[in-house]
């Protein structure tokens, strides 16, 4: 039996190694292969997944590793997909590279509706084939159409249980199982990948005192400006400095590169803040088990819920409200995630202080923005979004033109409050405001 599996993520793969070991693929004795692809920007100058010095404790657990990178170089792995003609001869051809003979027993991908990840289960066919998430992705909908070739082949879907309750919307229109990986095998995993890896900064200092900012690459994305990011890291830091830390580690995304812990140390320096900063391939959670910080903070991070969940770290969020009033399209996938994080963690202030999100019924929250994002998909839920919106209001989760194209607008928001007009026309409403009686 041969099991292909593929992973662009250090945490993905950490995920994939904790489901090998809990059984999820069957005992031990399979051809296991694993193809890793470098999704960064630019990848020719990102750590490459098995370039980092934690996967070193995850590499006895695949027979081969291969680079997708490598195979359809010089095209970047995010890009590049087969024309429809080109499939079957690719397929082929991608089968004997990797002397798979007449193709794989299972094929295991991550973020199976954009590419890699589809182009390879488009290429890879007549085998099943099981999704897992690394992270708050998974309870939000399937972002894009699947065709039935590629539908009708998934079998189940793998992932962390970051969030007790709340149950995935991925593939669940597709009727596609979700399972769990065990925090126990998880945790197991991350204490390997820990000590095989960098040296986290601090660690054997005593514990204590710290705090901990979680970077992403929100400018990359095309969701804020450099300038905007860079600010919101320094807002960060100085809110800390606010709540009395005179301490802090910097855990930049490893595909931002080094530009945001140089402007942030300007910052640490102007605050008389003394700033570490963390290696681009330490995972976040090697941190937080080293150092025990007091508070971790970031924006939407998957890491802020690990912190709280599997390490009992204190979490708080910053810029939430910035983030969901920029995601464009609304049905852009990282809505989700934000919306998880800022309904369930404390927001950190300018001051320093910790508020609490108002009280949510998180998984009708998610439903309903779930609905909203891709209503088609998921027509079940439009009787229990409606029903969500009339009960707790419209508040920062929702667009009126979105709520009002699919005829959703509670009385509240009719009536003209709850939520604020967005994009163009909500800028020029709130300019006349100010100017009019």
């Amino acid at each position: 039996m041969t099991q292909l599996f593929y992973a662009s993520t250090l945490f993905g793969a950490m995920t994939l190694a904790a489901a090998i070991d809990e059984g999820a693929f069957g005992p031990g004795g399979s051809r296991r292969i694993l193809l890793v692809s470098n999704n960064a920007a630019v990848p020719e100058i990102t750590p490459s997944l098995d370039g980092t010095p934690g996967f070193a404790a995850l590499r006895p657990r695949f027979d081969e590793v291969w680079s997708w990178n490598e195979i359809v170089a010089p095209l970047h792995p995010s890009d590049w997909k087969a024309r429809i003609i080109e499939v079957p001869m690719t397929g082929r051809l991608l089968c004997s590279h990797l002397s798979l003979g007449d193709g794989p027993d299972e094929l295991v991908v991550e973020s199976v509706a954009v590419p890699p990840a589809r182009t390879l289960a488009g290429l890879i066919r007549d085998c099943p084939i099981t999704v897992y998430s690394d992270g708050l992705m998974s309870y939000g909908p399937t972002r894009d159409p699947l065709p039935g070739e590629i539908a009708g082949r998934i079998t189940r879907l793998l992932h962390l249980d970051l969030v007790p309750g709340l149950a995935p919307l991925l593939l669940s229109e597709y009727g596609v199982p979700a399972r769990t990986v065990g925090d126990e095998a998880f945790l197991q995993v991350l204490a390997e990948v820990s000590g095989a890896g960098d040296p986290v900064p601090g660690a054997g200092a005593p514990e204590g005192g710290r705090a901990m900012i979680l970077g992403q690459y929100l400018s990359a994305l095309g969701i804020l400006t450099p300038e905007e990011e860079t600010g919101l890291h320094a807002d960060m830091l100085r809110a800390l400095a606010a709540r009395g830390f005179a301490s802090v580690l910097f855990k930049p995304h490893p595909a931002a590169g080094r530009r945001h812990a140089r402007q942030l140390r300007e910052t640490a320096a102007e605050l008389g803040v003394e700033l570490t900063v963390a290696g681009e391939t330490v995972p976040a959670e090697s941190c937080f088990a080293a150092l025990r910080p007091e508070l971790v903070t970031g924006c939407f991070s998957t890491a802020l819920v690990t912190a709280r969940r599997h390490f009992g770290l204190e979490a708080a969020t910053v810029g939430g409200e910035l983030v969901l009033e920029r995601l464009t399209p609304y049905e852009n996938s990282n809505r989700v995630p934000v919306t998880i994080t800022d309904a369930l963690l404390p927001r950190l202030g300018a001051d320093g202080s910790l508020e609490e999100p108002p009280a949510a019924d998180l998984p009708g929250l998610v439903r309903a923005v779930g609905y909203c994002m891709q209503s088609e998909a998921y027509p079940d839920l439009r009787e229990e979004a409606a029903a969500y919106l009339e009960a707790h209001g419209a508040a920062r989760y929702f667009k009126r033109q979105r709520l009002a194209s699919l005829d959703l607008l509670p009385a509240s928001c009719a009536s003209g409050s709850a939520v604020a007009p967005s994009g163009a026309l909500g800028r020029i409403r709130r300019r006349l405001s100010r100017v009019l009686p």
